[in-house]
């Protein structure tokens, strides 16, 4: 009986040591272009939007174009942005660190999935980080707009706080 406890401590020191080699690493969709596609027509012009929102927007800084994608009263759920357009304009239109692209013909963002229901739109992408460590490993963001008249109207996203 007396093995029982040490076989359960080999165990879970084993459980403990290949959950930190778990995890298989994201990989982002061959042609992320195809998945903004839906064979619904307003599934598709749902995608459309985010699309141009990922691209030409967040990718590409048109900023100046904002009013093609988002909506004047655009409530945001990022704790870093304010609502309305206007502030989301402010906050990545204005960053030196971003500097608009003289072309912008293809995304380049890793996404991994795109799905579309009722009104909303969400984009799932690779996102690389690093652990306390510095090691490098990969999750996953996402971005959800609620669609409203062929703008979004509404975003979400993970961020927190710094």
């Amino acid at each position: 009986m007396k093995t029982r406890p040490a076989l359960f401590a080999v165990f879970a020191a084993l459980c403990l040591c290949a959950s930190g080699l778990a995890q298989d690493p994201v990989k982002p969709a061959p042609d992320a272009d195809v998945l903004f596609q839906d064979k619904d027509p307003r599934l598709n012009a749902m995608k459309q939007v985010a699309y141009h929102i990922e691209k030409d927007l967040l990718q590409c800084n048109y900023w100046d174009h904002a009013d093609q994608w988002l909506t004047e009263r655009y409530i945001q759920h990022n704790p870093l942005v304010a609502s309305g357009r206007a502030g989301v304009v402010k906050f990545f239109g204005n960053n030196p660190n971003r500097p608009k692209r003289a072309v912008c013909e293809k995304l380049e963002a890793p996404v991994v999935a795109v799905l579309a229901d009722d009104d909303l739109v969400t984009v799932v992408t690779v996102a690389n980080r690093k652990d306390s460590k510095g090691e490098p490993y990969t999750t996953t963001w996402f971005d959800m707009w609620r669609i409203v008249d062929g703008k979004a109207d509404e975003h979400w996203d993970p961020q927190i706080k710094p």
